[in-house]
């Protein structure tokens, strides 16, 4: 039986080159996001190379949209394999600590941390009916308290959310099949890495299809990046 996999936020950028890395690996892969349109036309960019991909309309702030993909994922699959929760926004370098534009702030905690919350309870039905389901956590090396830098508050933060969201889950699931994980994949150029960052998107994706695709004696709880424990 085909395994299943969701990533969140992922019409362009990391999310998009880890649809098609999971497609590549025989996963239905499915891109959702809250643009349809654009996710469309990359689902169909990618089914035009062979890959097994389709789209899903999803906000992850909304308890009635997610409800939706749930409800659409068990009438197709019956099961989901993997959830990425990828849909990230706001690297807010112009905002410090001391002055937070609180819009920012409240935006990012509600996608990048609230909404992976949401998917991952929502979905966790569907991810207990797999053999081997896998939440991937896409975090970042800003949301350690290990490596604090001044800038970026509202997305560091979030992110520092998302980890112990992370640690909560794995120890909530130590008896299941299902591990969970945040994956750092680096400074990526995208959209919100910018040009100049170091690293390609197919290596960023590497270490979160990584997590995707653990074997049953992987490790759950933990935070990687390229597959190599970091410090929270």
């Amino acid at each position: 039986m085909q395994k299943v996999a969701l990533v969140t936020g992922s019409y362009r950028g990391l999310g998009l080159e880890t649809v098609a890395q999971l497609a590549g690996l025989d996963f239905h892969a499915i891109i959702s996001g809250r643009r349809s349109e654009v996710g469309r036309v990359a689902a169909d960019s990618l089914a035009k190379k062979g890959l097994n991909v389709t789209y899903l309309d999803l906000d992850v702030t909304s308890d009635s949209s997610v409800a939706k993909a749930r409800d659409y994922i068990e009438g197709q699959f019956g099961k989901l394999d993997v959830l990425v929760n990828n849909a990230g926004i706001h690297y807010d370098l112009g905002n410090p600590s001391t002055s937070p534009n609180w819009k920012v702030v409240q935006e990012a905690i509600d996608i990048n941390f609230l909404g992976a919350w949401r998917v991952a309870v929502s979905l966790l039905g569907l991810l207990e009916k797999s053999e081997a389901g896998r939440i991937v956590n896409v975090s970042s090396g800003a949301g350690s308290l290990n490596d604090v830098t001044p800038g970026t508050p509202a997305y560091s933060t979030s992110k520092a959310a998302m980890n112990m969201l992370t640690i909560q889950l794995a120890a909530a699931l130590k008896s299941s099949s299902i591990k969970v994980n945040a994956v750092c994949p680096g400074w990526v150029r995208t959209e919100m890495g910018g040009p100049q960052a170091p690293r390609s998107v197919e290596e960023g994706a590497k270490g979160i299809v990584w997590a995707a695709t653990l074997d049953s004696d992987g490790p759950s709880g933990g935070f990687f990046r390229d597959g190599n424990a970091i410090a929270w």
